[in-house]
């Protein structure tokens, strides 16, 4: 197979994945068990693309944020978005300076994606009924942040959905929830390209990175992301995210059965 057609098959993998909470870090490690492996610069640069995709979906409401800045309600919403993603960034720099790495065999992804499901079932259905807030607390800030931990920490678990989950099951609404979750993966999403590629620029000669593969890979993921991310906000607005439990609890048990035989 073509090393072009590999790069747009996972680049539209990632742009499906990215935002909806089914993880495409595993779903990417699990199609390369059947794809060429590609290197860590390329599974974590192409989610630049997805990145593009928000902003552009966005773009009205990041205009707002930067325009109104002085206004006390809009540098509160974007000092929490800056503490969450501090939370997350000095996480993420304890976890590298232990010598944290991704697991490579399918059996945690699997494990990750199932209970993960089983999760989505289970908060959906404790929260059914309830009231939902519009306020940003303290509280929710902090569980998002440590939730893109729990989602770095284990692939499989979706860096969207447990952000998503995660303010839900403090209070806060969904179209609400799945913005700020969103907004939040700009620059979490832009660091880690960032840092990425600059350690392999350190470490690799710049002749030996396919970096043509890699914006294939980012443009393909772009496109994807943009039509996923438009439908997800419309989906939200009359659905819960039931039916993405059942599917991760479907496809992780499926996983395991192929991984056993």
């Amino acid at each position: 197979m073509s090393d072009w057609i590999v790069a747009i098959i996972l680049g539209v993998i990632e742009g499906v994945t990215e935002f909806l909470p089914i993880s495409s870090t595993g779903h990417l490690l699990l199609a390369e068990r059947w794809l060429p492996r590609q290197s860590d610069l390329f599974n974590v640069v192409i989610q630049s693309g997805a990145v593009l995709a928000v902003l552009l979906v966005f773009t009205n409401r990041v205009k707002e944020l930067f325009r109104n800045w002085r206004e006390p309600e809009t540098r509160d919403y974007l000092i929490k978005l800056f503490v969450a993603f501090a939370i997350t960034g000095a996480g993420g720099l304890l976890l590298k300076k232990f010598g944290f790495k991704l697991p490579e065999e399918a059996g945690p992804v699997a494990w990750a994606t199932l209970i993960g499901g089983i999760l989505i079932l289970i908060i959906e259905a404790a929260i059914r009924g309830r009231t939902a807030s519009d306020e940003i607390t303290w509280v929710i800030v902090i569980a998002v942040g440590l939730g893109q931990l729990v989602a770095a920490v284990f692939p499989g678990a979706s860096r969207s959905g447990t952000t998503i989950l995660f303010a839900l099951m403090l209070g806060l609404n969904r179209p609400l929830a799945t913005e700020f979750s969103f907004l939040l993966g700009i620059p979490t999403l832009l660091s880690a390209g960032a840092l990425q590629s600059f350690s392999a620029l350190q470490h690799d000669s710049a002749e030996a990175i396919r970096w043509d593969m890699i914006l294939i890979g980012t443009i393909a993921a772009a496109m994807t992301a943009f039509v996923v991310v438009k439908w997800l906000l419309r989906f939200i607005q009359t659905h819960t995210f039931v039916a993405f439990g059942w599917y991760r609890i479907v496809l992780g048990a499926a996983i395991l059965l192929l991984i056993t035989r």
